[in-house]
């Protein structure tokens, strides 16, 4: 038997026991402005996962992109927790006349309470899209910060294909209860699906 196999568990999100984890949300959103999922997140879990499937923007160049609420600010505007991060992203054009791999200052951010970029500069047309997934840990947390990261894959307005990593920590030791995803301009079409971890 191969070393680290165990007949009896089935493994599957994120490579744990399917027992531990637990499917809270999974909706499909047509036109929408934002994707405010506001249940679900509380001391249950320590770990949130996030999937995110065909996310088709209706502005050509926009970005996708997340902020949180506090549970000491029911129904904000995802505009007061503080955000430091890093983003990073390798990409190769379609007709194959370049390739890169750099930090991305402008998609960074510190101590900043703006939206966080998941996936930068994303096509609008009928076959272009972004998907990924996000970690969340401990987001109920009353003692730490809340730390997060992000791989994300996308097709560039510019016929380009980019592969995004993100990582960073809201700066907020209060409870984190709600977040939202959108674009940074105009309305999605897409699916999101979000996991408990236990």
């Amino acid at each position: 038997m191969p070393l680290g196999f165990h007949k009896a568990t089935l493994f599957g999100v994120a490579g744990v026991s399917t027992g531990d984890v637990v499917l809270l949300h999974d909706q499909d959103y047509s036109n929408v402005a934002s994707a405010s999922i506001t249940s679900g997140i509380d001391s249950t879990y320590g770990e949130y996962i996030f999937k995110f499937y065909n996310i088709n923007p209706a502005t050509d160049n926009a970005h996708f992109q997340f902020q949180v609420n506090a549970t000491d600010d029911p129904g904000g505007d995802y505009d007061v927790s503080l955000i430091t991060s890093t983003y990073f992203r390798a990409e190769h054009y379609e007709d194959d006349s370049a390739t890169g791999l750099a930090y991305r200052t402008g998609e960074d951010l510190a101590q900043s309470a703006s939206f966080q970029i998941l996936a930068q500069g994303v096509g609008n047309g009928a076959d272009e899209s972004c998907a990924g997934t996000m970690h969340l840990f401990n987001p109920s947390s009353t003692t730490y910060v809340k730390h997060f990261y992000a791989r994300f894959s996308n097709i560039h307005y510019i016929d380009l294909m980019q592969e995004s990593y993100v990582g960073g920590y809201i700066n907020d030791t209060t409870a984190i209860d709600d977040i939202q995803f959108k674009m940074s301009s105009g309305n999605f079409d897409g699916t999101i699906k979000m996991w408990g971890v236990k």
